[in-house]
């Protein structure tokens, strides 16, 4: 394959919202904190407020844009179907693909390094495999790339397993044992517990596979196939027990919009590990070669590796005689007609992966032109979310051509080039080559991540004194304790105030503008907190405790901050959570509170959770809030986002209790959030238009199913409807 060396490109970086430091600077307006004194008098003393910020100015230069990173060194060519893997410590490895411009199929092994932005072209040793494209490639055990299938240039569908070791670059082939499946291309792959699933793809003569397997990677032992739904060049993860299937073409040759899913859990057949020699298993060879051309020399690539040098090969005739097995597991299915949200599959280039119980559909620029976005799929309660306009995300003069993402779900990269290249001196053209990333930070989108969603403290149970919180761990005893005054044995030796949310917290005045003046404030109730969990999970608190300031000696501090969020704030230090809860957990004006305390004091974790949370549950009742609170945290793509859903839902959002309480410099604040040429237009006049988004379609012919739109597969669906809302359920 050849390589160029084009001059470096730019290196564009967007900026950041940046947290507000923990000591904030005290404006006119701000409340200041005493001075340490060594006197231990019974006033309560004041922290610094909440800054006082000007949200326009604050606003111009935060919005966060997406890293677009120009590469060097030996760029690849815009490969189709090679696999293009994350694998930590910033490296990303490409392998194999089909050179659209000289017709070659490869077995390059490329890195890129994302820091020096350096392509380089691997030497790798060991059983070094053939040319292959539309294979996977998926990350094994921190430092491995398991490879799986493929089809080489001769048109044969391969079934190998190799296996290429990061730190040596040595590539091994595995023994396998059990029934080899079909071999195969554009299928996909992931790894779960120790075992390699494969679902689909196509195979010889264009049929596509409907069948679904897994290799045990303890004993490299292949399981028999299961039926399961024809699908190839789709996405696949597990996740919450069940392993999941989204987009991809049908054996009808149409992308598809459904998603499916098959249980793992409590099936002996998924849960079970495979052994070498059980019954019912035929076994196959574990290796095969192609016949030798009549030459009698084998192909060789580019590269002058033997290519397909030690191949797999499922034989037709096995693969004719197995009738398919039915899964152990329940499969079910579920197809999307219509939503605001709902990202149509059928324009521009989509990249499908998964993060925090969330399938994240990247929609990028195609060919011709079309609606570009970042939108989410929750898998817990199967609805669609726009995260953020394509033109926010993608430069329309980019095509990208590879999606990957970090193991934590935090981070994806895109892979591809400028759309229109020109020629330059050496008549190189840039677009022939995987010259560009685009770097995404997908927590700027409110996603948690996969260790933070899944969190794993979930699975400690609760102490046998509190067997009935709906926390759980230490969290769980812990909150037992919180907020209970010392004369019931609670321990508590610290006492915490906040501005109260209503008069009938008034309590005893707390001093407004230090000792010296007469002004008082009113102060809510107090709360009765413990100092050492405190100094352990809040860092402010630690450094003040540590200068020794006067709460230090007052065993008292005042938090200029609503009740309602202080306590909520304080009980997340408790417990480590601010999940919804009848009793006890936060509401949304609670988190949306927390979220201004959170960028106060610096805690980044608790920021991630406040605005995944907010964003997920940004309806009516609290858009004002949220958008409001937002601004005042300088967290532009939430106040972004919740300012465009109170102008979609204008007419309901201004008689809410939420948008009566901004203040008059806040609600011209959320009108210019419009556009300048905008109108307010009756729903009459919107349906005339054709522009109303109903939640149902209006039709005799089916009943709602909650405010989803759900249809169930066993109602009549009589003729087509284009109007057709919510979703079918299979």
């Amino acid at each position: 394959m050849a390589h160029s060396q084009l001059p470096v490109a730019s290196l564009f970086s967007g900026h950041q919202p940046a947290l507000a430091a923990a000591a904030v600077t005290p404006t006119s307006t701000s409340l200041t904190t005493t001075p340490a004194s060594g006197s231990s008098g019974n006033n309560t003393f004041l922290m610094t407020a909440s800054p006082v910020r000007n949200r326009k100015s604050a606003a111009e230069g935060s919005v966060y844009r997406p890293k677009l990173i120009s590469t060097v060194g030996a760029k690849p060519a815009c490969l189709v179907n090679a696999s293009v893997t994350y694998v930590g410590n910033d490296q990303i490895y490409a392998f194999g693909g089909f050179d659209q411009f000289t017709d070659e199929v490869y077995n390059h092994v490329l890195r890129l390094n994302l820091v020096t932005r350096q392509w380089n072209l691997v030497d790798n040793y060991g059983d070094i495999p053939g040319v292959r494209m539309g294979h996977t490639a998926c990350l094994w055990q921190g430092d491995k790339l398991l490879v799986f299938g493929g089809e080489n240039e001769h048109r044969q569908h391969l079934s190998d397993v190799i296996v290429f070791d990061l730190k040596t670059a040595h590539w091994t082939q595995p023994e396998l044992h059990g029934p080899t499946p079909r071999g195969r291309a554009r299928h996909s792959a992931v790894i779960h517990d120790e075992k390699l699933y494969i679902s689909g793809g196509q195979t010889g003569h264009d049929s596509v596979l409907d069948d679904i397997c897994f290799l045990d990677l303890k004993t490299w032992t292949w399981s028999r196939s299961w039926k399961f739904v024809p699908r190839y060049d789709h996405a696949s993860w597990i996740w919450n027990g069940r392993i999941w299937i989204f987009g991809g073409i049908t054996d009808e040759m149409e992308k598809s919009n459904e998603i499916w899913w098959l249980d793992l859990r409590g099936s002996p057949g998924f849960e079970t590990a495979m052994n070498y020699g059980t019954a019912d298993r035929q076994l196959v060879s574990s290796r095969h070669r192609f016949p030798t051309p009549a030459s009698g020399q084998l192909a060789t690539g580019s590269t002058g590796y033997t290519a397909n040098s030690s191949v797999q090969s499922y034989p037709s005739a096995l693969a004719s005689a197995r009738s398919p097995y039915i899964a152990p597991g329940s499969i079910s299915s579920l197809k999307f007609h219509s939503s605001p949200n709902l990202p149509s599959q059928t324009a521009g280039m989509h990249f499908h992966a998964f993060s925090s119980g969330c399938m994240l559909d990247f929609v990028t620029p195609a060919e011709l032109s079309c609606e570009t976005s970042l939108s989410s799929l929750e898998l817990d309660t199967l609805r669609w979310q726009k995260l953020a306009d394509g033109k926010d995300l993608y430069n329309p003069n980019f095509r990208w051509h590879y999606c990957t993402m970090n193991s934590e779900g935090t981070h994806a990269w895109l892979l591809g080039s400028p759309a229109e290249p020109a020629a330059d001196g050496n008549g190189v053209s840039p677009g022939e080559y995987l010259s560009d990333v685009l770097a995404i930070d997908l927590r700027k989108y409110g996603i948690l991540g996969n260790e933070l969603a899944s969190d794993p403290r979930s699975k400690l149970p609760s102490s046998d004194a509190n067997v009935s919180s709906h926390l759980t761990g230490i969290g769980a005893d812990l909150s037992l304790t919180f907020d209970q005054p010392p004369e019931s044995g609670s321990g508590a030796d610290f006492i915490i105030t906040a501005d109260p949310d209503d008069l009938d917290y008034d309590t005893s005045p707390v001093n407004e503008a230090g000792p010296s003046s007469s002004a008082v404030a009113p102060v809510s109730r107090p709360i009765h907190v413990h100092r050492l969990i405190l100094h352990a999970r809040w860092p402010h608190f630690a450094r003040l405790w540590s200068a020794q300031m006067v709460e230090f000696h007052t065993k008292k501090m005042h938090i200029p901050e609503p009740y309602s969020a202080v306590r909520a704030f304080l009980f997340y230090l408790y417990t480590d959570s601010i999940a919804p809860h009848p009793q006890n957990g936060p509401s949304l004006n609670d988190v949306a509170g927390m979220l201004v305390m959170s960028n106060i004091y610096d805690m980044p974790r608790l920021r991630l959770l406040c605005i995944n949370r907010l964003g997920r549950e940004l309806d009516v009742e609290h858009a004002a809030v949220i958008w409001e609170r937002a601004a005042t945290a300088n967290e532009e793509w939430l106040k972004k986002r919740a300012a465009a859903f109170c102008l979609q839902n204008w007419g309901r959002v201004v008689r809410t209790a939420g948008f009566r309480a901004l203040t008059p410099n806040s609600l011209i604040d959320l009108c210019s959030e419009s556009d300048t040429d905008a109108r307010v237009v009756s729903g009459d006049e919107l349906e005339m238009m054709g522009q109303l988004n109903r939640p149902f379609a209006v039709s005799n012919r089916k009943r709602s199913l909650g405010s989803a739109g759900v249809l169930t597969a066993g109602e009549d669906e009589g003729d087509d409807d284009p109007e057709d809302d919510g979703m079918d359920v299979n």
